[in-house]
């Protein structure tokens, strides 16, 4: 087939479901690499989609779907099998208490389905609260528990959902006497809100440690703590949705772990799989048992699969022997310093920040105003595509071109520093070609 006839098929076959295609076949991948059909090597600096912490087609993973594909790969729901009682043990194991209890699911938004659905079982409430900037999966309860978008056009949302502000550093909305973000203050405002919207049927507050699709927005240090006695003081129980933070990537096994916080529930997904559809519920043997007694359920057709569970454990594998939350915070530490120096010579640079190898560059077409720049992160994805760098910008109203840096945890230093010099000449050219046009 011709590249013409595949792309008039894709336009006449495929249902758009969010943004447009890249224009390139994708045919292999390989490490940090993706290559297309005309042979372009193409950096891959969102992981896939976020996911594959281990670069495509780890030779382990490669083997390990192999021999699941051959013995063990799909079975009844009811059925168990080693690997996924084995990734259970090994996963509670790298949690603090009292998180032992776990779900093997399929992906992010059906795990937050789950936690969803258990913490309304055994509170009794239904009513959701979640940030502003929130991404939290398309099925019913995680959509509606998501504001960054999609919300319009689709009629009513359930009932009992609650958007609270997103803490955000770079663009305070409540300040303290030096300018910075007051989040304390924005946090008492926020449960205030809460307070009046509530029926007295809060049943969870569902966050994202760092939220991704929103901006790469960090709660600073204590957020998370003080959310935790907010939840407290209101039986509610804390769900923290780790679906790209999880396992290594922020340079700690979870992100949680900056703030000492322990929630009821985590879910993982993205992560957990290096890219295969595995995802994970995990929290306390006693609100288990109390949902056990009113009868949780939540039978799919994918739940505990053994294939997905047995490349989890080798995910596990590699990254305890491999110490990668080590390596990502080494790299992490190597991105961020190229991404300031890019700060530093590029006027359209307003903001880097995140942690780890989850790093966010935001763009502005003023750093006075912060007047966000949408056009230009779409010129400069394009530039960078160009150049054989894979990029994601974010484009929210009010936030401006949001670049979401997530290259594989098994990136060496040289792949690291070229994608910032990639990045680099791309802002460069886009920037000299728009001219005063970007602040017109």
């Amino acid at each position: 087939m011709s590249d013409h006839a595949f792309w008039d098929d894709a336009r006449r076959y495929l249902v758009r479901y969010g943004g447009g295609f890249t224009p390139e076949i994708i045919a292999r991948a390989e490490g940090s690499y993706v290559w297309t059909e005309s042979g372009r090597a193409l950096l891959d600096f969102t992981s896939g989609q976020m996911s594959a912490i281990l670069g495509h087609a780890h030779p382990e993973i490669v083997e390990t779907v192999a021999r699941g594909t051959a013995t063990l790969d799909h079975l009844f729901s009811g059925m168990l099998s080693r690997p996924v009682v084995d990734l259970a043990r090994r996963l509670a194991a790298t949690l603090p208490s009292p998180l032992e209890k776990v779900l093997l699911l399929s992906t992010g938004a059906e795990s937050n389905e789950a936690a969803l659905r258990l913490a309304k079982l055994v509170t009794g409430g239904f009513e959701v609260v979640s940030f502003a900037r929130s991404w939290h999966g398309m099925t019913q309860a995680a959509a509606a528990a998501t504001y960054s978008s999609g919300r319009k056009g689709y009629g009513p949302a359930p009932v009992g959902n609650i958007a609270i502000p997103t803490p955000n550093a770079y663009r305070p909305d409540f300040l303290t006497p030096e300018g910075g973000l007051d989040w304390r203050r924005q946090l008492d405002h926020a449960f205030d809100l809460v307070d009046a919207q509530s029926v007295g049927a809060l049943a969870a507050c569902l966050v994202e440690p760092i939220l991704s699709s929103g901006g790469v927005l960090e709660p600073p240090p204590g957020y998370l703590a003080a959310l935790r006695v907010k939840c407290d003081e209101r039986e509610m129980l804390l769900i923290l949705d780790e679906a790209q933070t999880g396992l290594c990537r922020t340079g700690n096994w979870y992100a949680f772990e900056r703030d000492g916080v322990v929630p009821d529930i985590i879910t993982l997904s993205k992560t957990l799989g290096a890219g295969l559809p595995l995802a994970a519920v995990v929290t306390s043997a006693e609100l288990e048992e109390r949902a056990h007694e009113r009868g949780f359920l939540f039978f799919t057709t994918h739940v505990s699969d053994p294939m997905v569970a047995a490349v989890g454990n080798t995910v596990l594998d590699v990254l305890q022997r491999d110490r990668l939350d080590l390596r990502a915070a080494e790299l992490g530490e190597r991105l961020r310093a190229g991404l300031l120096g890019l700060a530093g010579r590029h006027e359209v640079v307003g903001d880097v920040r995140g942690r780890g190898l989850l790093q966010g560059l935001e763009l502005v077409r003023d750093r006075t105003t912060k007047e966000g720049a949408d056009a230009l992160g779409a010129a400069v994805t394009r530039r960078c595509l160009d150049l054989g760098l894979h990029m994601n910008v974010v484009q929210l109203p009010g936030m401006g071109g949001t670049f979401r840096i997530a290259p594989p945890l098994t990136s060496s230093e040289a792949e690291i520093d070229l994608g910032v010099e990639i990045l680099d000449r791309a802002l460069g050219e886009v920037v000299s070609e728009a001219g005063a046009t970007l602040r017109e």
